[in-house]
């Protein structure tokens, strides 16, 4: 008796997650965190009209979602000043990522990142057969014109960049990266990640013709319009890039009430200058509590804020940890010397209340 038989780019991969999940941890430590604070959702939660759309439409749930989520791409096309054709809607950031990674990557392929960047990207890539490169960051930057220089020496099919930064929250300005595209490699497709950009700055999203072949962007519901749960993402780019997916993509992979819901949020524009709002007040109240505790803070174009531990990774896993023994779900960068930060994403005062507590105690625990 046999089993299946792997092919050996599958065999020879670990068997391992970019993420554990805080469900996961929970189980572990046999009880629910007090305060969520690690995996960067809006707390703050959806809008009550996304809500009660998904509730409406809960009893149609029988029927299979628009393959084409057409309703909601020709609405994201409509508030993007594109064609409904340079849109593709996707179950979440991280399955446009394999979608990407799938249409454009062949075994041995050069692909080049940062070097502590988003991990499920390299999962995919890895899951593909592709090679990464990857380059350290610059004064907690991401590094575009070392990122390019990279790709041209390797022949890089795609590179990765996030604008704003996870797990650093730095960001670029827009007009500096449409500079810095002069030096993209022909042939490179830069894959520009903008999960966090409705935190951002003005200017911080790139100035571009939709149909230059050179960029496609993703963005999602899952951060300023509170819909982790749901996996809405969706991709920008020129028509032929976006019609290319259609060769590979699950076409049924969409949930139809998160379509209906995501819909509902994108025009609930209250809603979401309401989460921005609150978002930018939690920033501060973590940045007080580290003040208060010794700590510093990085500066943040997202809805999570990098605390500065003072000391080298070792020091910030401990104080991690011992956050997690107080009951207080947060993470922190994978590679110095990043990895000195711990990352708290906003939360409810109610959830700071909780980090205000617990961080002296942390902090004296792993002090040891």
């Amino acid at each position: 008796m046999t089993g299946p038989r792997y092919p050996a780019l599958i065999a020879d991969l670990p068997s391992s997650v970019p993420f554990v999940g805080p469900e996961t941890q929970e189980r572990e430590r046999g009880a629910p965190f007090l305060a969520r604070l690690g995996a960067n959702e809006s707390v703050f939660g959806p809008s009550p009209k996304a809500v009660a759309a998904m509730q409406r439409a809960a009893g149609e749930i029988w029927k299979y979602g628009d393959s084409t989520s057409f309703d909601l791409r020709r609405a994201l096309a409509a508030s993007l000043g594109v064609g409904t054709q340079n849109v593709l809607v996707g179950e979440g950031i991280d399955g446009l990522l394999g979608y990407l990674v799938r249409l454009l990557i062949a075994p041995g392929d050069a692909v080049v990142t940062s070097d502590g960047a988003y991990p499920t990207f390299n999962y995919h890539v890895a899951g593909f057969g592709g090679v990464l490169h990857k380059l350290p960051y610059r004064d907690d930057h991401e590094d575009p014109a070392v990122l390019f220089a990279k790709a041209a020496e390797v022949d890089a099919k795609l590179v990765y960049l996030a604008n704003p930064d996870n797990p650093m929250g730095s960001w670029h300005d827009g007009a500096a990266l449409v500079a810095a595209l002069d030096d993209l490699p022909e042939g490179t497709l830069l894959l520009l990640d903008e999960a966090y950009i409705e935190f951002a700055p003005e200017g911080t999203s790139p100035v571009l013709d939709i149909e230059d072949p050179r960029v496609i962007r993703m963005r999602t519901f899952s951060k300023a319009h509170g819909m982790a749960g749901a996996r809405v993402g969706y991709a920008i780019g020129a028509a032929d890039l976006i019609r290319s997916f259609d060769k590979i993509r699950n076409h049924f992979g969409m949930n139809r009430t998160a379509q209906i819901g995501a819909l509902a949020a994108l025009e609930d524009e209250v809603w979401l200058e309401t989460v921005k709002a609150d978002v930018a007040k939690a920033k501060d109240r973590i940045a007080l509590i580290a003040r208060d505790n010794g700590l510093t803070t990085l500066p943040s174009a997202t809805n999570f804020v990098a605390v500065d531990c003072g000391a080298d990774g070792a020091f910030a896993r401990k104080l991690l940890e011992a956050l997690g023994r107080e009951g207080v779900f947060v993470r922190m960068p994978f590679v110095a010397p990043q990895d000195r930060c711990i990352r708290i994403s906003a939360g409810t005062p109610e959830d700071l209340d909780v980090l205000a507590d617990a961080l002296p105690r942390a902090l004296a625990a792993a002090r040891g």
